[in-house]
């Protein structure tokens, strides 16, 4: 499943010359749905999308709210093209779910952001309609999400979620540069020091405690 969602200002979907959805401030998503996908996907897309910070907080802080945090509107849009492989230049869309099967699965990702989250603040448009959307991009802001691979390991949420935590702390690691331990175990030691100088005598003495 992939997903591509903007933080806006406002957002509307308009069919046959009728404005069927409208949002305010909020995101708009725009999603797609592989013929792989299934309810841990789902519950994997519903889980990021409603935490993802890409709002201010009060103090001004820049990515530190969600939309659930902002108590802000979320509108959807169901996007088969995203799942889009090009052959040359001509998109083919064999990846994507066929569409019986997936506006079943897309209501159900409804549903499941409605039962998350406060449902009267989840529009979405017509699905299978062609559609005008117009969407008013805030910064602009887009992120682009994708579930796990169907079957893999890190497809169950709880693995999901600790893997993130520990790339996060790898990140943070690697922003704040080498840690103590890193240093002492990159410095040379004392003895090999001594050695190389001809010193002799017990170098056991003159290590740190």
């Amino acid at each position: 499943m992939k997903a591509v969602v903007q933080r806006v200002t406002r957002a509307s979907v308009t069919v046959g010359g009728e404005q069927i959805s409208a949002i305010g401030r909020g995101i708009c998503v725009l999603l797609g749905i592989s013929l792989e996908d299934t309810q841990k996907e789902l519950e994997h897309m519903v889980r990021k999308i409603l935490n993802l910070r890409v709002f201010e907080d009060e103090s001004g802080k820049h990515w530190a709210k969600s939309v659930m945090d902002k108590q802000y509107e979320v509108l959807c849009i169901s996007q088969f093209t995203l799942q889009c492989v090009l052959k040359g230049n001509k998109p083919d869309f064999h990846l994507a779910m066929p569409t019986e099967q997936a506006e079943s699965f897309y209501n159900s990702f409804l549903e499941q952001l409605r039962k998350t989250y406060r449902p009267e603040l989840i529009k979405d448009g017509t699905f299978g309609a062609y559609m005008q959307v117009h969407i008013q991009n805030d910064g602009p802001v887009t992120i682009e999400l994708e579930s796990p691979v169907p079957g893999a390991a890190t497809s169950d949420p709880k693995q999901l979620s600790k893997l993130e935590k520990q790339q996060q702390r790898k990140e943070k690691t690697r922003a704040k540069g080498p840690s103590e331990s890193s240093k002492e175990r990159n410095a040379p030691r004392k003895e090999d020091r001594s050695a190389s100088s001809g010193a002799e005598g017990d170098v056991s003495s003159e290590r740190e405690p």
